[in-house]
């Protein structure tokens, strides 16, 4: 009889959940306990780990060098974030609101840029704000300026980068939120003599808010790690936590503080999970 029931219950369960959870174990969790592992350990003289227990990493991220440049990339992350989300919010309205066919047209037009390379992407900001660029060449002619201004390698110009990168994690999410939103609850509001305004703050910002934390989720911790984007757009002068860990692995050969680097950033990945599916309980309730 039990051997019946482990057929019947327990094989088709394996069978679907025994892949996935070999790859996030093989993938995911091991790689993850071994860059916890390194961090606690300290840097040869050649570059090289030496295996003894140490915390000389975690005091380093202490240095005001390192908590500057790691204060500066919450900021960043943050800054894009808000950014996207206020940009992506009206343009994921003005898309859900029209016919599924304009709809998956405006959508894959938030998406051709993304079929192209990232790094002709980057360049092409560049070109045109370089000083003898298309911007430069622009505001001059228009009398906003009377020498070309320096746009290329700075914190701006980074920032301009961060966002249209990001805009597309913070629009989707947004908009499958708002797609999905009962045109009922709306047409009851404007039955109760409710405007536009009031609708929208007290109905559909509320009920689209879980849309609103998946972009804040997909947005903020890419931005945190990135790196392509600083190394190209802010040309080595221009440093964030991502810079700092590609660095460490690299060029200065200190694993164990890049290690700690990329522990930090899977602990403020974590916290943001958990108060996600915290939200989402909440959400789950309050809709029962």
């Amino acid at each position: 009889m039990k051997k019946d029931t482990f057929k019947r219950n327990t094989l088709p369960a394996l069978a679907m959940a025994g892949p996935v959870s070999l790859w996030m174990i093989l993938f995911v969790t091991l790689p993850m306990l071994y860059i916890i592992y390194i961090s606690f350990m300290s840097r040869g003289v050649f570059g090289d780990v030496v295996y003894e227990f140490s915390l000389e990493s975690y005091e380093t991220l202490l240095d005001s060098t390192y908590f500057k440049v790691i204060v500066k990339s919450l900021r960043a992350a943050f800054l894009t974030t808000v950014l996207c989300i206020f940009i992506g919010y009206p343009f994921a309205y003005y898309i859900a609101k029209k016919p599924k066919e304009v709809a998956s047209k405006l959508i894959m037009l938030i998406m051709i840029p993304f079929w192209t390379n990232s790094l002709m992407r980057l360049n092409s900001w560049l070109l045109l704000f370089q000083t003898s660029g298309p911007v430069n060449n622009f505001l001059q002619s228009a009398g906003f300026i009377d020498a070309p201004m320096s746009f290329v390698y700075t914190d701006g110009l980074v920032m301009l980068g961060m966002i249209t990168n990001m805009l597309p994690f913070a629009v989707l999410p947004m908009y499958s939120s708002i797609e999905k939103l009962s045109k009922s609850f709306l047409e009851a509001s404007a039955d109760l003599g409710a405007t536009r305004r009031t609708t929208f703050f007290n109905i559909t910002l509320p009920l689209t808010f879980p849309g609103i934390f998946s972009s804040i989720i997909l947005v903020f911790i890419p931005s945190l790690g990135i790196y392509t984007v600083t190394d190209m757009l802010g040309g080595g002068k221009v440093l964030y936590i991502g810079n700092i860990i590609k660095n460490q692995f690299g060029a200065i050969r200190n694993w164990p503080l890049g290690a700690a680097l990329s522990v930090l950033l899977i602990v403020i990945t974590g916290l943001l999970i958990f108060i996600y599916t915290r939200f989402a309980k909440i959400e789950d309730m309050e809709v029962v």
